[in-house]
């Protein structure tokens, strides 16, 4: 393990988390050069098996899971919490911290060379495992990604703002990029997977609708679609880009609550978002306002620009007949 410089222009960084920080951000390193190698080293995107939520696992999952782990165990977490692993995890009796993580979020894209990531959220630890992870989103002290991807970055907020860093090809540390990342307020992109379309409710059928109507629309604009299916690679260009991002519940069985994790994924978009100035909710109600009711609960999740993300939420509150698919004008939201 390298020395809590590995990162540099640590200001933001409390120093009690500097040595967190640092493992997490070693790790990220070493997983860098193993995704890097590809095909020229193990076999990445082979099914492995399932996860405790019924998703299969990759051997990348498997992997990432077991180096934090490891990594994690003399660094002040007593309570750890992974998507790849059913029950929450005591690492170190007498640490103070609980981090939740997802080891390799996209893993589906591994074997095609699209961004991928590690998410983390860190609570300070109470004494019941559980109760130190369900519990409000807004009570987390710190939560980021790590991006692989042309370059590997660290996003990541301890509640005063967004930053970014850059993992040096030059130096092998992470280098301050960005110290407040501020999400764009004007965008004309957002992002869906539109294969669902016909599963939809019919506020968020009718927000997409007028999206595709561009000019022709009551926003008279036009927008593009951008669907990567890795939430870390379209978390990054909202912050990067600016839009929305829309992953709603919908009609297919079980995907009434969504489909992406509370505690693993989106609690700690939605608190990197807000700091960089955007809006995160469940289609209507603000994420970090939520609790997650058991580990691997679920959820409907909507982030970026602020008034798209508003936008979307005020569909729901129309009367049902301006967002049935025959009702063309919904003047209420001309711009």
């Amino acid at each position: 393990m390298q020395s809590d410089k590995y990162i540099i222009g640590n200001d933001h960084i409390p120093k009690d988390l500097h040595p967190l920080i640092n493992g997490l951000c070693t790790v990220g390193a070493d997983l860098a050069k193993v995704i890097a190698r590809g095909s020229l080293g193990q076999t990445l995107g082979g099914a492995v098996g399932e996860n405790a939520d019924g998703d299969q696992q990759k051997a990348l999952d498997v992997m990432a899971d077991e180096a934090f782990a490891e990594a994690l165990k003399s660094l002040g977490v007593r309570w750890y919490a992974s998507e790849e692993q059913e029950v929450v995890v005591e690492l170190d009796p007498s640490g103070k911290y609980a981090l939740a993580i997802d080891p390799l979020d996209g893993s589906s894209n591994i074997d095609v060379n699209v961004s991928i990531g590690t998410i983390f959220s860190i609570f300070e630890a109470v004494e019941g495992r559980d109760e130190s992870f369900l519990r409000p989103a807004s009570e987390q002290i710190a939560a980021g990604y790590i991006i692989f991807g042309p370059q590997t970055g660290l996003m990541v907020t301890f509640g005063n703002g967004t930053h970014f860093y850059i993992l040096s090809p030059d130096s092998g540390r992470y280098e301050m990029a960005n110290d407040k990342v501020i999400v764009p307020k004007e965008s004309n992109e957002y992002a869906i997977n539109a294969s669902n379309y016909r599963h939809w409710s019919n506020p968020v059928r009718a927000y997409i609708d007028d999206c595709i109507a561009g000019t022709d629309g009551v926003h008279k604009r036009n927008f593009n679609m951008r669907w990567v299916a890795s939430l870390v690679a379209e978390t990054h260009r909202i912050l990067t880009r600016g839009g929305i991002f829309l992953y709603p519940s919908d009609a297919r069985e079980g995907y009434g609550t969504g489909r992406l994790r509370m505690l693993y994924e989106c609690a700690p978009m939605a608190f990197l978002v807000e700091q960089a100035e955007g809006h995160a909710t469940n289609e209507h109600d603000r994420i970090l306002d939520q609790t997650a009711k058991e580990l691997h609960a679920r959820t409907p999740f909507v982030f970026g620009t602020p008034y798209k993300v508003d936008r979307l939420a005020s569909y729901h509150d129309l009367p049902d007949k301006e967002v049935s698919a025959l009702f063309g004008s919904r003047g209420l939201f001309r711009d």
